[in-house]
């Protein structure tokens, strides 16, 4: 099942990307057609025009200012997110439990394990689903911020700090920032799971190297949401407290 959410993900990224990218060095105009251009990346091009007037001419403050709105409006599912995952967190020993009682790789068990597990979810009130939705809306308005940097010329033409907008941040500093900044994010989220799954370890390392090979490519200006995004994540994280889980199955055994 998990397997099949994250090929499902990767393939709305997949088509989101291909859906666009005959597009990429077209300017964005209010006159652009398209499900795309009209309900994602020209808003998200107008209001980045939209606050940098609001601030002097500043595109490098308003990408932040625009990335922190846009954090701040997804707020509610992240708090979700990240409380079904301590959640989950939580239950691993019950789950690792029901998995060594129905070790068998027969269809009738494992459609046992599964019936367990959903159960076991059941009982806690986690949803293993939830943290799906966060990535699906990220996706394109990661996406659409690419392209609203790209085919907006008025970024293009700015520079903020020691980089164009427009440009690769020459001295590399921006995509080793999102890199580091992925890493502890991720650690943070995954605290304790990725011990006990190799595949979440391994994840931990080959997210970050692979937000700093596409960050060295991209424009200055989509590294910087990419690390005012990050950095909004781990404080986010770091202060939201999830559901006590544990607490809640001692006291049931009580």
């Amino acid at each position: 099942m998990k397997r099949r959410i994250v090929w499902i993900v990767l393939g709305c990224a997949l088509m989101a990307v291909l859906a666009g990218c005959t597009e990429i060095n077209k300017p964005i105009t209010p006159e652009s057609k398209g499900f795309w251009n009209e309900y994602i990346v020209y808003p998200l091009s107008w209001l980045i025009k939209h606050v940098a007037g609001l601030l002097g001419g500043s595109f490098g403050l308003s990408i932040i200012v625009v990335t922190v709105l846009i954090r701040l409006l997804i707020l509610p599912l992240m708090i979700q997110q990240t409380r079904n995952a301590k959640a989950m967190q939580a239950l691993q020993p019950e789950m690792e439990a029901l998995r060594k009682k129905y070790s068998s790789k027969d269809a009738q068990t494992q459609q046992k394990l599964q019936q367990e597990m959903m159960l076991l979810f059941q009982k806690h009130g986690v949803n293993p689903m939830a943290g799906c939705l966060p990535i699906l809306i990220q996706m394109p308005i990661l996406i659409g911020f690419y392209h609203a940097i790209m085919r907006t010329r008025e970024i293009a033409q700015h520079n903020f700090l020691w980089f164009d907008l427009g440009e690769k941040d020459p001295y590399y500093i921006l995509p080793v920032i999102a890199g580091v900044t992925t890493f502890i994010q991720q650690k943070i989220m995954m605290a304790g799971s990725a011990q006990q799954n190799p595949q979440m370890a391994m994840m931990l390392w080959v997210m970050p190297i692979m937000i700093v090979i596409f960050a060295v490519n991209f424009p200055a200006a989509l590294s910087l949401y990419w690390v005012v995004g990050n950095l909004f994540s781990i404080v986010q994280t770091y202060f939201i407290k999830g559901p006590n889980v544990s607490a809640h199955s001692g006291g049931a055994k009580k």
